[in-house]
């Protein structure tokens, strides 16, 4: 069922507040942009406070998705957006199969208006989660400045009850979402530098929490060596050349050794290092990353 709050409701949100004395007609173009930078300065900050909470949450969405789990954003409006914008880069950055990290969007494919309305329908997103079968072995992050927003809140109370691990990434403290969540990623930005426009400084905060818990997890399952994304997908020109400098920044070898060795691995940058370091044929060295669940590290000591 739909639902709609008076503006009453908005007035003890942190997300909501105003900034006292912006008087911004008065100020020149440099100073808003100055003033707005300001602003966003304080972001990092916020996020790398909530480390511990943020590490906790990875830890416990690695334990699923080796478990063979899924990770889903939830969100509404900037937040849904958030989430779908990394949803979509791991599938092309860490070689995800396909559905193993998504998004759910309220209104999807909507236009404007209507997609703004569904984030109040708290059973569309029970609904949302229930048509992709959450279960035990997966995590749902829902993603809401304010911390409230009943699509989320909906999907969120749905990811519970199927006994999926839940997070929640919120600006607002003591929110609906944290009552629900199994992990509350807690990042308060203080008042937008234009009221209540969340894609300001909680938008920026929440790229920043997602990317982390998308990246740092990527790095526990083994999709990188040392700072190098070695699961990379060669799908075009620059990638190709990706995979080539990162195997010889792996290994040592020339390019023309590098060339030679993605091309046994079949394009495969893990495949081509294990193969080099190990000085493995190309099938040996794809058999080792399979027993070592394709983490090179410990294809190597085997």
């Amino acid at each position: 069922m739909a639902s709609r709050e008076g503006h009453e409701g908005l007035d003890g949100l942190v997300t909501e507040s105003r900034r006292t004395g912006a008087d911004y007609s008065a100020r020149s173009t440099q100073e808003l942009v100055e003033l707005m930078n300001h602003e966003d300065a304080v972001v990092p900050a916020v996020v790398g406070a909530a480390a511990p909470a943020i590490a906790g949450a990875i830890d416990d969405v690695v334990d699923r998705l080796e478990r063979g789990g899924r990770l889903i954003y939830v969100g509404a409006g900037t937040s849904g957006r958030m989430g779908a914008l990394d949803a979509e880069e791991c599938e092309a950055t860490f070689s995800t199969e396909p559905g193993q990290v998504q998004a759910l969007v309220a209104g999807g494919t909507l236009s404007s208006p209507e997609r703004e309305a569904a984030e109040d329908d708290a059973e569309a997103g029970a609904r949302a989660l229930e048509e992709i079968s959450v279960g035990p072995d997966d995590t749902v992050v829902g993603v809401s400045a304010s911390g409230r927003t009943p699509y989320v809140a909906g999907a969120l109370s749905a990811a519970a009850a199927a006994g999926a691990l839940a997070v929640c990434v919120v600006s607002a403290p003591e929110s609906e979402l944290t009552r629900i969540a199994d992990h509350e990623i807690l990042v308060v930005v203080g008042p937008e530098f234009v009221a209540g426009s969340t894609r300001l400084k909680a938008g920026t905060a929440q790229k920043l929490v997602l990317n982390t818990i998308s990246t740092v997890a990527m790095i526990r399952l083994g999709k990188t060596f040392d700072d190098l994304m070695v699961d990379v997908r060669a799908s075009n020109e620059k990638l190709e050349a990706r995979a080539r400098r990162i195997v010889s920044l792996s290994t040592g070898a020339s390019a023309a050794q590098a060339d030679r060795a993605l091309a046994d691995a079949d394009g495969s940058a893990k495949v081509a290092i294990v193969s080099l370091l190990g000085g493995l044929d190309a099938e040996s060295a794809r058999s080792r990353l399979d027993r070592a669940k394709g983490n090179i590290r410990t294809a190597l000591q085997r």
